[in-house]
């Protein structure tokens, strides 16, 4: 498979994140979008709220101008991040009153989190989801349908 470049970089940096504990849902640096790109926050000035689909006026305008910041437009950006914090037990936009996971940082709530940032990503490159195991799992008449190498490759 040739994985697109952002797909590729996108997904390296989300696995540095997550296994040097330092994916954070609650940080604008530290969450899915903020590894994306590189550790910056000027992303959080595309919307009024942290989780929200709407792009305000300046993401509206990079958005028009066909900006891309690591390869992602700034719809593409909030929706990462939206389907992150959704993943991760958050109700979004964020708002204190709002359902939140009671440890954010647990690894089983991050992987659930980047299980679905994975499948969107690739869904945008229109790739198929790099973690999809499902054919591992296929039989016909009591027999492995696939060869296991063949899936892996």
């Amino acid at each position: 498979m040739n994985t697109p470049k952002r797909l590729e970089h996108a997904l390296i940096k989300l696995y540095t994140a997550f296994h040097n504990n330092t994916l954070n849902p609650e940080c604008c640096k530290a969450c899915a979008v903020g590894n994306i790109l590189n550790n910056q926050d000027f992303w959080k000035h595309l919307s009024n709220e942290h989780g929200s689909l709407q792009l305000n006026y300046v993401g509206r305008v990079h958005q028009t101008l066909g900006r891309q910041f690591n390869g992602y437009s700034p719809q593409e950006l909030l929706l990462i991040e939206q389907t992150f914090l959704n993943a991760c037990g958050y109700t979004t936009p964020l708002h204190y009153k709002n359902d939140k996971p009671k440890n954010p940082t647990n690894k089983g709530t991050l992987f659930k989190g980047l299980v679905a940032v994975t499948s969107l990503l690739c869904k945008f490159d229109n790739v198929p989801n790099v973690m999809d195991y499902s054919k591992l799992f296929e039989y016909h008449k009591e027999k492995p349908k696939y060869n296991l190498n063949s899936i892996l490759q």
